[in-house]
Formats: structure tokens, sequence, C-alpha cells
């Protein structure tokens, strides 16, 4: 098995849907099939059971994604190893983003980077669900996510910015005139959240009760940022952003109200404390000495 029909097919067993696969792995989804089918060939047994709404790991599927994982992640660690010290980088550390990578963050890369020339820095943007199985997996070094995170195996660091929040509706939704909304009228619509997330993680985001306990109803999981936006703007749900999302979707369909009774998101690194090393210690003095972006 090639090295690339390996990542499509690892990809395809975390995922379970081809066409998210194809999308992450930028290859067209024929090509996710095409190589599926060829190994399922090879090897004389389906790995996938799929249908027209589900894809499922058989048994073989799951022994070979479990035989595969160490060896694929090793492999491609050594190469990755080699790439850098041609280039004279003895280290990379890779960066989670959960808020956007808004332009006022740069100042804490491009100090990292002015200080530290040896180690490579990037910063990728999470997908919404299970952001701590992603760097406990070890896609990611650090993350950059709300608080309060209550993760044992965890190391919370310092702040890098705090944000109030604000609510997104479609332009034609009821509630758009207003110049506020309070949490109680959160009882009357549709909410909705990425799955596979601790559950005093997604309350801190967004109470599961209003003031009088009204149960804030959830929708369907989403597990992306467009495919969010698009939903509100088609006035399915309405959902609270930190406010730093209106510069980046400034769309005529949709419209932002101001959440007081909401209180402000504190986003801070985080890492496992297994793995802590010298360049996460280093990006921690950084955030530190500059100080946290309040907007």
């Amino acid at each position: 098995m090639e090295l690339r029909d390996i990542e499509i097919f690892l990809m395809l067993a975390e995922e379970l849907h081809f066409g998210r696969t194809a999308e992450r792995l930028r290859v067209s989804q024929a090509r996710v099939s095409q190589v599926i089918s060829k190994q399922e060939r090879r090897l004389g047994a389906a790995l996938f059971d799929r249908t027209s709404r589900t894809v499922r790991l058989t048994d073989v599927g799951r022994q070979l994604r479990d035989d595969l994982q160490p060896v694929y992640v090793g492999l491609h660690e050594s190469l990755e190893r080699a790439r850098l010290a041609a280039r004279g980088v003895t280290a990379r550390l890779r960066v989670g983003m959960m808020p956007f990578n808004i332009v006022d963050l740069h100042l804490y890369w491009k100090e990292f980077r002015s200080r530290n020339p040896q180690w490579e820095l990037e910063v990728r943007q999470l997908v919404y669900p299970d952001p701590f199985g992603r760097l406990r997996n070890g896609d990611f070094d650090v993350l950059v996510v709300w608080l309060p995170v209550e993760e044992p195996d965890l190391t919370v660091g310092p702040v890098l910015m705090t944000d109030p929040r604000i609510l997104a509706v479609a332009a034609d939704h009821e509630i758009a005139g207003r110049t506020s909304a309070r949490l109680e009228m959160f009882a009357d619509f549709q909410h909705p959240m990425p799955p596979s997330i601790p559950e005093y993680w997604e309350e801190s985001y967004l109470p599961f009760h209003t003031p009088r306990g009204r149960t804030i109803e959830r929708g369907s999981h989403v597990t992306n940022a467009e495919d969010l936006i698009n939903r509100v703007g088609m006035g399915e749900i309405i959902h609270g952003f930190p406010s730093h999302v209106t510069r980046y979707w400034g769309m005529p369909n949709i419209r932002w109200i101001p959440i007081p009774d909401l209180a402000t998101l504190s986003y801070a690194l985080v890492w496992r404390t297994d793995t802590e090393n010298e360049p996460i210690r280093a990006l921690a003095t950084t955030v530190r000495e500059l100080g946290a972006y309040r907007f």
C-alpha cells in the first residue's frame, strides 16, 4: 500500500465521510473511492460498510486502522524531521486554532518566529469535533481554545485573547432588528453545537438553560465554520459567536446582535502535559510577555 493510499484510508476511517475526506486531503471523491476499492480487492474483504447515509468501519477495517495508524505516524514524523533538518530547522510547533487566526493574533506568531528562527511554527484552523482528541493523538502540539479546560492530562497556559459575545441571525429572522439579545430568548430557537466535546466545555460556551430554567435546545451537529454560518444565513439556526468573527463574515444576509448577559470568552494555549517541550514553553513565554489581546 502506497503512503498516499494509507493516508486516504486513515482519513476516511476518521471522518467516515467520503466528501469530507476528499476535501481535507484535496483530492477528488472519486479518488478516495478508487483507493478504498483497490485495497478491498487486494485484501479480499470490505473495509467499510457503506449506505447512502452512513459509512462505518468493518471489523477488518478497524483492525487495519489500528495496525496502520502508529506505522503511518512514525513514518510521517521521520520524513518530516528529515525535511526540517535539511532546512536547518530543528523542530516544528503545530498550533490548532479554535478562534479564527485573526490578524490581531499575528503579533504572537511573528514574535515567536523572531525569537526562535531554528523552529518552524505552523498555525492551522481546527475543525469542531473532538479538538482535545486531535491534541492527544498528535495532530497538534498546542491548541488555542476557550476556557475553562478541565482535562487532567492537559496543561492550560496563558490567555491570548478575550472576546465579547455576539449573536448571528439571518437578516430576515424575527429578532434581526433587535439592538441586543438576552439569553432568555435563546430557548425559543434551535442552536447547533459540535459533536464529541466535553459537556462542561459546551456549557461554558452556551448554557444548557436560560436564567429562568428553560432548556436551550441543541439541533443537529455542525463540524465546520462554513456549514455553521451557511445554516445561520438560511434561517435554520441562530448562534452565539465571539465578536472577532464579524471581521471575516461581513455577509449581507447575516445580522450581528450583542449578547450582554453572556460572559466574554477567554482563549488560552493548551497542550498535553506529557509532551511539553522547549518550543511549547517558548510560545507560552512569548504570549505571557506580550499579554492578552482584548477586544
